[in-house]
């Protein structure tokens, strides 16, 4: 018996994805915890595992409810988009405490780091190498993202797997280039307030960048599906925002802790 609803909005089934998430979340960062002390690291594989199992599950879930079951109608489009927007309003304000601490100890280097920025003994990156070209491959790629919207919009599906594949290769050479610098380093986390400020900002901008990247990747499998279409690709679009704000942030930290931090 076929049942028919009197409001455009959509209620969501019992799932228990939610609960796994956050069971593998604490199991993820209480491994950290003991893999950082114990250097032991069954606990925090078993994090990951959890997380991957039910993030490739919550995404079926969605996708099947979104593009087979017809439930995302443009009531719930536009829900999503405010939640996105908020989602990356959010980030913008993690990445601005980030900024805030650079910016707090360089402009005033306090006589604990020797009243000078960087501190002595900080050997800096050198911001015309590896950090330049990691600029150029993110500007590259949101110039990828922005043609495979295009071609969605254009309904041209093989261009859009073409520059989505481009993107996708461009953010993995981009994680690659940034685990090769922190393997040179000349100075770790635990390096003055230096060494704080820049591991935290580049690393968790990194791992947007992996995040953003698996995104992308799977927008490109269910492009590859022909789940999109010119007048509903939500989940492209989503990735595609959260793309550029990866890309602007990136930016930011060339301009203020590469280029005029060092």
């Amino acid at each position: 018996m076929k049942t028919y609803n009197n409001h455009p909005y959509h209620l969501v089934d019992y799932s228990p994805w939610p609960l796994m998430a956050s069971i593998g979340a604490m199991a993820l960062t209480s491994g950290m915890v003991v893999w950082f002390h114990k250097n032991e690291m069954y606990l925090l594989w078993i994090g990951v595992t959890i997380l991957l199992l039910t993030m490739f599950q919550w995404w079926r879930d969605v996708i099947r409810e979104s593009t087979y079951q017809g439930k995302h109608t443009q009531k719930v489009v536009s829900g999503l988009k405010i939640g996105m927007i908020l989602f990356i309003i959010s980030e913008v304000f993690f990445f601005i405490s980030f900024f805030w601490s650079f910016f707090h100890s360089s402009l005033a280097p306090s006589v604990e780091i020797g009243m000078t920025w960087p501190p002595k003994g900080i050997n800096t990156f050198n911001p015309m190498e590896i950090p330049l070209l990691n600029t150029m491959i993110l500007l590259s790629s949101g110039v990828t993202v922005t043609w495979a919207h295009h071609s969605i919009m254009m309904n041209n599906y093989h261009q859009a797997n073409i520059s989505l594949m481009i993107t996708v290769m461009l953010g993995l050479y981009f994680t690659m280039l940034q685990g090769y610098e922190y393997i040179e380093s000349s100075f770790s986390i635990s390096d003055s307030i230096y060494g704080s400020t820049f591991f935290m900002s580049t690393g968790f901008h990194g791992i947007h960048v992996i995040v953003g990247t698996t995104f992308l990747i799977v927008c490109l499998i269910r492009n590859m599906k022909h789940h999109f279409s010119s007048n509903h690709h939500l989940g492209f679009e989503m990735a595609a925002w959260y793309w550029h704000f990866v890309d602007v942030v990136w930016l930011f930290l060339y301009i203020s802790i590469y280029w005029w931090g060092s």
